[in-house]
């Protein structure tokens, strides 16, 4: 599958809460792009002058890559609770990055030495969760955070937990992203 194709779908659906005239057939593309129809997880990440402007994603597969592009599109655009909701103006200048996500897997390790020899810079997804409090990366983010102590304790920050925690060896699970950029 051509991955811009996702591209196209998340551009669009943002499109049509400008534009209530505009339907998505997606039928069209289910039909001609058989990939959509598998249950996937994915990321939809918006920038505007290559500065973060909404990011929302799932996780674990729920829905059909087309339905979960569609939806995360539209609530990186509109509801990401870290921005308002997207202008017209903003929508002509945005670029959009689709992730599609592989299951994430628990990462078994004994320290903070140990996390750091196994977890691989740009390639590995970061989901650190202790008890209620959870976030993740995804594989890019090692790109504007490349020290490992620095993104472990960023991810700790964006968890809203202390980074003290990282000597109780809280839960840590790994993925990987593959991806396509406007």
């Amino acid at each position: 599958m051509d991955l811009r194709i996702l591209l196209d779908i998340a551009r669009k659906s943002i499109l049509t809460s400008f534009d209530n005239s505009l339907l998505l057939n997606k039928e069209f593309y289910l039909i001609n792009f058989k990939d959509l129809s598998k249950t996937s997880a994915s990321f939809v990440t918006l920038t505007i002058d290559d500065k973060l402007r909404g990011c929302i994603g799932t996780l674990q597969a729920k829905k059909t890559l087309y339905d979960d592009v569609f939806d995360n599109a539209k609530l990186a655009a509109f509801k990401d609770p870290r921005f308002k909701a997207l202008t017209y103006e903003e929508y002509i200048k945005m670029k959009i990055e689709v992730s599609i996500l592989t299951p994430f897997k628990k990462l078994e390790y004994k320290n903070m030495a140990d996390l750091k020899e196994k977890l691989i810079p740009n390639k590995h997804g970061v989901i650190l969760q202790h008890n209620n409090s959870n976030a993740t990366y995804l594989p890019q983010v090692w790109e504007q955070i490349p020290v490992f102590e620095d993104f472990i304790k960023s991810l700790c920050t964006k968890a809203k937990l202390d980074s003290a925690i990282l000597d109780g060896t809280p839960n840590i699970y790994t993925y990987e992203a593959l991806k396509v950029k406007e």
